[in-house]
């Protein structure tokens, strides 16, 4: 799958984000433009990832959905702000500094090398038995990991040995995201 987004597409997408957290919080949600373009009507994975202060916040997402990108997002981003088991439910009182960004997912694709990883372009999902870990691709470049800390790391995260992902059983899948992040 091809996206086809564009930074317009992607601020509506931020929007609807801010708008689907801010009217749980009991607060007036802003309004998204009337004007939906198809792109925001595909059925991909997204992920909505909030920050304070630098500092991660809250991030749920989907790998893939039956719905609208546009509902995905809405729905995310309420997980995000509220249901990250990591993080307390964000207050009415600190929304207003809490960033927001969109990661909006291209399909899986599987990989019999770690080597075909490219750390900056790939997001990976790592299985093994029932455990699984995913990490988006901004953040091996935020992290400033090579290919073997963002597979480790990738691996930790789904309650596996930190070299798990050398096991032959181990599936590593990636996949490309385009990210749009909260204008100032």
């Amino acid at each position: 799958m091809s996206l086809a987004l564009t930074q317009e597409d992607g601020q509506v997408l931020i929007q609807a984000a801010r708008s689907a957290i801010a009217s749980r919080l009991s607060e007036k949600g802003g309004c998204y433009p009337a004007a939906v373009t198809p792109a925001l009507m595909i059925q991909c994975g997204a992920f909505v990832t909030l920050k304070s202060e630098g500092s991660l916040r809250g991030c749920i997402g989907r790998i893939s959905s039956a719905k609208a990108l546009l509902q995905t997002v809405k729905e995310v981003a309420v997980s995000s702000a509220f249901e990250d088991p990591r993080f307390p439910p964000v207050t009415r009182a600190e929304w207003p500094r809490v960033q927001v960004e969109v990661s909006v997912l291209s399909s899986l694709k599987a990989v019999d090398d770690p080597r075909c990883v490219c750390v900056g372009t790939h997001g990976v999902l790592v299985r093994s038995g029932f455990n699984s870990g995913l990490l988006l691709p901004q953040v091996a470049a935020e992290q400033g990991w090579d290919r073997e800390a963002f597979l480790s790391h990738a691996c930790r995260k789904a309650g596996l040995p930190p070299d798990a992902w050398r096991d032959p059983q181990t599936q590593i899948e990636v996949f490309s995201a385009m990210v749009f992040e909260q204008e100032e």
